[in-house]
């Protein structure tokens, strides 16, 4: 059985830009390169990538890269 995924966990680039407080969509596909431990995207829409938030939210905390909540 596969892995259980809430439809609200699901994200591409630009909100995962949002999230973490990047300008521009572009850094999280340069992290991707990047950062080999970046995590890997569950399947690909049309030409865009999409990740589970909770994965990537993770990575940025693990890294640093997650701006503190207020």
């Amino acid at each position: 059985m596969g892995r259980h995924i809430d439809i609200d966990h699901l994200v591409g680039a630009h909100e995962i830009a949002t999230r973490a407080g990047v300008k521009r969509p572009q850094v999280i596909h340069d992290w991707r390169h990047r950062h080999p431990e970046f995590p890997q995207p569950l399947t690909t829409i049309g030409n865009s990538l999409v990740w589970d938030w909770r994965d990537v939210e993770t990575w940025l905390r693990k890294t640093g890269r997650l701006p503190k909540a207020d």
